[in-house]
């Protein structure tokens, strides 16, 4: 009778211990590259001479962005992993741009490749809360946040 009381508990205990596990899995979310660019120059000219310099090139942001998306949302996962993500976010952030003139532009895809969400703004902060509702949404909203 004890084997079968100890037999009984072990298996609620490991029924309970696989519920944890499940409910402590966290969406992930794969950040592509940003291929971001930034330029710049100047021109001046004094008693007739005129002098002037540009420079410009790759600004890449990934690293920005995946901080953000751990700030905004932290009940995601970001995974360098590609082939463990839920969702490939893809978000072009434009530097190098006076506050009116930047625009951050965000794409969103499921696992099967289709786009769930796109849109812009021209906080990043406000693309990733953007990213994140619409990621939340799909999920049902079964992960909580701003």
């Amino acid at each position: 009778m004890k084997n079968v009381q100890y037999s009984l508990l072990f298996l609620a205990l490991f029924l309970l211990a696989g519920q944890l596990t499940v409910a402590e899995e966290k969406v992930r979310i794969f950040v592509t590259d940003s291929d971001s660019w930034a330029s710049g120059g100047g021109i001046m000219g004094v008693d007739g001479f005129l002098a002037g310099s540009g420079q410009g090139g790759a600004r890449p942001q990934t690293a920005e962005i995946v901080k953000t998306f751990n700030e905004r949302c932290p009940e995601f996962t970001v995974t360098i992993n590609r082939a463990k993500a839920d969702y490939v976010v893809l978000l072009d952030h434009e530097g190098g741009k006076s506050l009116v003139r930047r625009d951050n532009k965000v794409v969103i895809f499921d696992v099967e490749g289709d786009a769930i969400f796109s849109g812009s703004t021209v906080m990043l902060g406000n693309a990733v809360k953007d990213a994140c509702r619409a990621i939340r949404k799909v999920e049902g909203n079964s992960a909580s946040g701003p």
